[in-house]
């Protein structure tokens, strides 16, 4: 039996308790504000969209650790998940993402953003462009266990992401070497002393 199954049974006997994210979460919407595109250049602070960070401003709204929900535009993955960024620090987040925060007593935000990263949105997305509702985001279930298997969870995700990210790394470096050697060899190659007539 493994770690998980162990904490399973000892603290979900029965079974785990699915809850809406508005119960999980604190969801920090409205004090989101947008900058417009010219007071958002080469400052400190990461400015995000929907999709990431856009650009840098002079001051931030959020200090902390946060998970930002994509809410309008690009806000689906090609495996149906939804688009989620892990912030943290001072940052500036505009009208296109959802701010979540932790309520340590029910749930660790990193375990959360793990549980939505599979979490299939098809059902929720409204409009044209596409749109995340903050009323859809509330009803969001996900299965919420016992925190102690939360912190599993999260320790050993956490692991991959972490050999996932050296893994791509190494690979990343042994392709900049093979790319250098290639270039040698077919320098070498197709170097020719020309024929003397």
């Amino acid at each position: 039996m493994n770690i998980i199954e162990q904490l399973l049974k000892k603290y979900c006997p029965d079974g785990v308790e699915f809850k809406s994210l508005e119960k999980v979460v604190n969801i920090l919407d409205n004090q989101r504000k947008p900058i417009s595109k010219w007071n958002r250049t080469n400052w400190k602070y990461p400015y995000y969209w929907a999709n990431g960070i856009q650009d840098y401003v002079e001051d931030y709204i959020f200090d902390g650790t946060f998970l930002l929900l994509g809410e309008d535009g690009s806000v689906i993955n090609k495996d149906w998940t939804p688009v989620l960024n892990w912030a943290t620090g001072k940052i500036w987040v505009n009208n296109h993402a959802h701010v979540l925060s932790e309520k340590s007593d029910v749930a660790l935000l990193r375990y959360v953003f793990f549980a939505l990263s599979v979490f299939d949105v098809t059902k929720v997305v409204k409009g044209n462009i596409p749109k995340i509702t903050q009323t859809d985001l509330k009803i969001f279930k996900i299965p919420i266990p016992h925190i102690e298997i939360q912190k599993e969870i999260v320790k050993i995700l956490d692991t991959f992401t972490e050999l996932e990210a050296e893994l791509e790394a190494e690979l990343e470096a042994e392709l900049e070497a093979r790319t250098k050697q290639y270039e040698y060899y077919r320098n070498k190659l197709l170097t020719f002393k020309e024929l003397e007539k």
